[in-house]
């Protein structure tokens, strides 16, 4: 069976005419839908709205575009400073969504939205340059077939599709599950490459309770209907954490099952993860209190936060609780002038002494007393 043969024969026809059995039910933000021409509104297939994750000014990368109903939504809320990439690897559906591209434009006040030929799981590969220069030198032998290979291996350093750090939200809806397995761990990787440090991921797809065996893999309708294929819901955080990913984790996560196949339940997920950064591995003087309600937790990167003790962490690790998804359950304590004391080579859960941040800046303490 050749996945990507039948995922993109299933959607080729479902650009064309809307089929019901490719989507869940998904409340979408109807204020970001008004905009939308109908057309891709109906050839949309999702499950769920990666979309409420954008902020203003993001540069945003929507894997699996299809007819770009999430991209235009994005765009809304990225505004002029910020801008919306698709890729897809359906030539319908990006017909569909290129088709409304300038009327769009009009309407948002800028051209923000940009629509690529690729597959997600190789975000380095251009295939509309691929495509041109295989109309430009066919191939018609072993030694062509060889030379087109170190064309794309060249093209994918030199000119990838996407850039190394250049995005600031990764997001998709429903559609890593429809990625061929062995390709999956290079599909990840991808991702964490084209972030910039700090990043995020928003992934809308669906997930199982149980592995989904053998026999329902080889199934095609199965398969291209983002059921075969799912992630067993432990596999999909490790898969994220295995690329390096820390905070990762599931918000949305429906409570009935979308579907049930031979007693395994399939539901919509979706997940966060952060690409750390490599820098600021040193000693600002600083210090986390973790809030509690837990007696201990302890993060991605190896910190342990005992609750309501301050704990001497680096300054990367400083700013990715304070602006991060970890910010409502830490208070962060800075000195009163800023230092940098070396190397931070404490090991984990080591005290900050109170003299070291005391008259300095207190910030992730929400309550509001009446001082």
């Amino acid at each position: 069976m050749s996945v990507e043969k039948i995922v993109g024969e299933r959607y080729s026809e479902g650009a064309k005419e809307r089929e019901e059995a490719l989507c869940c039910p998904v409340d979408y933000d109807a204020s970001l839908l008004k905009l939308l021409p109908q057309e891709i509104i109906d050839r949309d297939y999702g499950c769920g709205d990666p979309s409420r994750y954008v902020r203003e000014g993001d540069i945003v990368l929507d894997l699996g575009s299809g007819g770009g109903k999430i991209c235009y939504m994005a765009a809304q809320l990225v505004g002029e400073a910020g801008k919306v990439i698709g890729v897809d690897m359906t030539d319908d559906m990006l017909a569909l969504a290129r088709k409304h591209q300038k009327t769009m434009s009009e309407k948002l006040g800028s051209d923000r939205v940009e629509f690529k030929k690729g597959y997600i799981q190789d975000l380095a590969l251009n295939v509309d340059a691929l495509e041109q220069k295989l109309q430009a030198v066919p191939v018609t032998s072993v030694a062509g077939l060889s030379a087109l290979e170190s064309w794309k291996n060249q093209q994918r350093l030199e000119q990838p599709m996407i850039e190394d750090n250049s995005v600031d939200l990764v997001i998709s809806n429903c559609v890593l599950n429809l990625v061929d397995k062995k390709d999956r761990v290079h599909m990840i990787e991808g991702i964490f490459r084209v972030l910039k440090p700090g990043g995020r991921v928003a992934i809308s797809d669906i997930i199982c309770d149980e592995s989904v065996p053998e026999h329902l893999q080889k199934d095609a309708t199965l398969w291209s209907g983002c059921i075969s294929g799912a992630f067993q819901e432990q596999e999909f955080l490790q898969a994220f954490l295995d690329a390096g990913f820390v905070a990762v984790s599931y918000d949305k996560w429906d409570e009935q099952p979308w579907q049930v196949v031979e007693d395994i339940e399939f539901r919509s997920a979706t997940l966060m993860a952060t690409k750390p950064s490599k820098d600021n591995l040193y000693d600002a003087g600083q210090a986390l209190i973790y809030k509690g309600p837990y007696k201990q937790v302890n993060d991605d990167l190896d910190n342990v936060f005992p609750r309501g003790q301050r704990i001497a962490v680096s300054k990367r690790t400083f700013d990715l609780m304070l602006s991060g998804p970890y910010s409502d359950d830490f208070i962060a304590l800075s000195p009163k002038e800023s230092v940098n004391l070396g190397c931070f080579c404490k090991p984990a859960g080591t005290l900050r002494p109170v003299s070291e941040t005391k008259g300095g800046q207190h910030s992730g303490n929400t309550s509001t007393g009446c001082c």
